[in-house]
């Protein structure tokens, strides 16, 4: 299905979403003609001539004839096929299905499949479905576009039972008005297969995206998820296998690329005393868990060309705990697969491996049920009323609904959260998480499920992930969390996910007293942590900052070394020596790479454009964000680069000009008319900014800064007592946001109220016992 991925760092990615059509197309000069040419194929790690061939599945099915078995009609499988009578899932018999107005028809037209639809120009046109995607519970189709370009139809087919709500057409987005011109359109930039999905739906996938032509001419060895989408190329295999002249030298590996051997030789040793049993020897790797995570994780690429054996983070860089992606608890909220919550879980810890659940042949459980996790887990111990207080046929008697409590996406896709985790009814009181007590008593309150739970433990049982308050506090803007934070960082036994998320975080909490936090993150074993330690980096003065960073240009890890390159890149040349400029100038170069492996998304082009800027390089910077605006004129992180570009010019005209024609086309996005106000107030057209700063919070009521801003831009203005009357409001809402009290202090003060000045001045102490009486 549809995987969305992030982007490396500069800017965040938006939603699933398209381009509006008709971008104003940006001509550049020469200059920067020779830089794209120079820059547009990113080179596949390692030598692509010395690297082994793929040659197939059929190759070694006659040797692996058992895993060729299991492997058949599974997903892996079934992942992508040609759309035939055999393949097709879906009722064509001329089924019509309306959504948002446009009513789309499915028929048969000869041997072909096809569909009347709304196209990018919003008329109905018929289109022949050219590939099936996925196969259970839900199946969608791929439809050609012009220049080499594969969209995925946002109607697509529930394969579930009839008696399950199934056999019929649904929309993906069922709640949103989906509109050809709108974001989520099915023939715009992010329902793209080429750049959203292909990677995990084949193997050997070779994007090739032409920044020129801005077409594609995407190839696969295999339609499908074969067995050298894991095991890698197979050539040496087979030569090894078929003793050609060489094999000895290939006798060690077997002429595999990359061992998925973690679990060879290992055995879980039961623990009669806990129940419990433990891994007869420690992982020493992660390869096997790492190639899972290529595609079932959320992640941003940052390189050219997958290469097997290699680490994750060379190639890809997952999201951590972020807000919008996992609730402060760690429970999964967007699509964010699995990878990140089997990072935070005890199995992780204890040495588990995909493998160990699932068959990796034909990708399903072990053990049907329950039955898998009592493999390590004795069922006289926790297959019992008196660990889990359900009736043995219960739902609540189920280990993963009570452990791994799932979650719908796709609208018909239920995902099992593996982060393994204890059920906290008691957090979803306090912090509105999710629990899975209630996934099932829908009629009973948080409340009554966390009672429930401490009488029967007698307790609050806490398990391993112990970050939920902090990660909470820190979103809210809590100033009193800087302790917790570093408290998580500084604990060994935080699951890395969690410290290099707490990393991330811990910028406006750090003092001269807390700087040993970056220390620590920077050597940390985990490249995750060293990568998200990075970015905080940026907070500190230059000279501390050159010294941090620069040993980590150098380091093992592809994603570590482009985050020192960026953090770097606006470092004077004159503050370097030779050798040192000339290792930066490698780890930039390093850093464009990986963004052009993207560069046909807008997300990529706005970091060029950002890193182009710091460096002085003004012609590139504007030519990257003009392209990111062509790829998708709804992208607005580019428009609003673009606008701060002409501004750091000393062209705040060109900076209004550009929010004006980004505002024309998106008139409801807050962040344009922020950042528009922002621009004149700095021309001292006063008015005219608090219009459109009033603007940016009525579309953008959840914002705290953008509120803040526009009761100062109030009280500049001569109208103080609408300034306080924001201001009141906006302290009930976020009563922990320092900005708003000291304002709040500030104007009352000025305004005469000592009274109301003194109970602000006492809830800002309350919350920064070191603020000034």
């Amino acid at each position: 299905m549809l995987a969305l991925m992030g982007t490396l760092r500069f800017t965040h990615p938006t939603y699933c979403g398209s381009a509006v059509p008709g971008a104003n197309v940006f001509s550049f000069t020469l200059p920067v003609l020779l830089l794209l040419l120079l820059h547009s194929w990113p080179a596949i790690a390692g030598d692509a001539d010395s690297r082994p061939d793929f040659v197939g599945r059929q190759v070694g099915a006659s040797c692996h004839a058992a895993q060729e078995e299991l492997w058949q009609e599974s997903h892996h499988d079934l992942a992508m096929q040609e759309a035939t009578a055999t393949t097709v899932l879906g009722d064509f018999n001329d089924r019509e299905f309306t959504h948002a107005g446009t009513s789309s028809r499915f028929f048969r037209k000869d041997d072909r499949f096809m569909v009347r639809t709304d196209g990018p120009d919003g008329k109905l046109t018929d289109y022949e479905i050219k590939y099936t995607f996925g196969v259970a519970p839900l199946q969608q189709y791929l439809i050609e576009f012009p220049g080499g370009r594969l969209q995925a139809l946002s109607i697509a087919w529930d394969a579930r039972p009839q008696a399950q709500g199934g056999q019929r057409w649904f929309h993906l987005y069922p709640d949103e008005q989906i509109t050809h011109d709108d974001e989520l359109h099915w023939t715009g930039l992010n329902q793209n297969w080429n750049n959203m999905c292909a990677e995990c739906h084949s193997t050997h996938l070779q994007k090739n995206y032409d920044p020129l032509q801005k077409s594609f001419d995407t190839r696969w060895s295999e339609i499908d998820v074969s067995c050298e989408a894991c095991h890698g190329p197979g050539a040496l295999h087979v030569d090894w296998a078929n003793k050609k002249p060489g094999w000895e030298k290939q006798a060690g590996s077997k002429g595999l690329t990359i061992a998925l051997n973690e679990r060879q030789g290992v055995h879980w040793q039961p623990d009669a005393n806990t129940g419990t049993a433990s891994r007869s020897k420690p992982r020493q790797g992660s390869a096997e868990i790492e190639m899972c995570a290529r595609c079932h994780a959320r992640r941003s690429v940052i390189s050219g060309g997958y290469v097997h054996s290699e680490p994750l983070l060379d190639h890809y860089l997952p999201r951590l705990l972020d807000a919008g992606m996992y609730y402060p608890d760690g429970q999964i909220e967007d699509e964010v697969y699995v990878y990140g919550s089997f990072l935070q879980s005890r199995m992780h810890q204890a040495g588990v491996t995909c493998s160990d659940c699932h068959d990796p042949h034909s990708l399903q459980l072990r053990q049907p049920g329950s039955g898998v996790c009592l493999q390590c887990h004795a069922a006289n111990k926790f297959a019992t009323t008196a660990h889990h207080f359900h009736k043995p046929d219960a739902a609540g008697a189920s280990c993963v609904e009570c452990h791994m409590p799932p979650r719908d996406y796709m609208v018909v896709d239920p995902r099992h959260d593996h982060s393994f985790r204890i059920p906290r009814p008691d957090q979803s009181v306090t912090l509105g998480t999710p629990n899975a007590c209630n996934n099932c008593h829908t009629d009973k309150s948080p409340q009554w499920a966390a009672t429930q739970v401490q009488d029967w433990y007698g307790q609050v049982p806490q398990g391993l992930q112990n970050w939920a308050e902090t990660f909470a506090a820190t979103r809210n803007g809590d100033p009193r969390t800087g302790e917790s934070l570093l408290q998580l960082i500084r604990d060994s036994d935080t699951p890395a996910i969690a410290r290099a998320t707490a990393l991330s975080q811990v910028g406006p909490y750090l003092n001269a007293q807390s700087l040993d936090v970056l220390t620590q993150g920077l050597w940390d074993d985990d490249p995750g942590v060293r990568a998200a330690t990075m970015g905080m980096l940026e907070q500190l003065p230059a000279g501390l900052r050159v010294q941090l960073a620069f040993p980590f240009l150098e380091d093992d890890v592809r994603a570590v070394r482009i985050e020192a390159a960026r953090v770097l890149s606006a470092t004077p040349a004159g503050d370097l020596d030779d050798k040192q400029q000339a290792l930066l100038e490698q780890g930039i170069e390093e850093f464009i790479d990986s963004q052009l492996a993207s560069a046909e998304r807008p997300e990529a082009q706005t970091n060029l454009g950002n890193l182009y800027a710091a460096r002085g390089q003004l012609l590139q910077a504007e030519h990257a964000y003009r392209t990111a605006i062509e790829l998708n004129p709804a992208y607005t992180p580019a428009w609003v680069n673009l606008a701060d570009y002409y501004r750091g010019r000393q062209d705040e005209a060109a900076a209004e000009k550009t929010l004006r024609e980004a505002i024309a086309g998106m008139p409801a996005v807050a962040d344009l008319h922020y950042a528009l106000g922002l621009s004149l107030i700095r021309q001292q057209q006063a008015e005219a900014a608090v219009t459109e700063l009033q603007q940016a919070t009525t579309l953008n009521p959840d914002s705290a800064r953008y509120i803040y801003v526009y009761a100062v831009a109030l009280n500049s203005t001569g109208k103080p007592d609408e300034a306080l009357l924001v201001l009141q409001g906006a302290h009930n809402r976020f009563p922990n946001d320092t900005d708003i009290l000291g304002a709040l202090i500030a104007f009352n003060r000025d305004q005469g109220n000592s009274e109301a000045a003194s109970r602000y001045t006492k809830k800002l102490q309350a919350l920064l016992p070191s603020a000034p009486r």
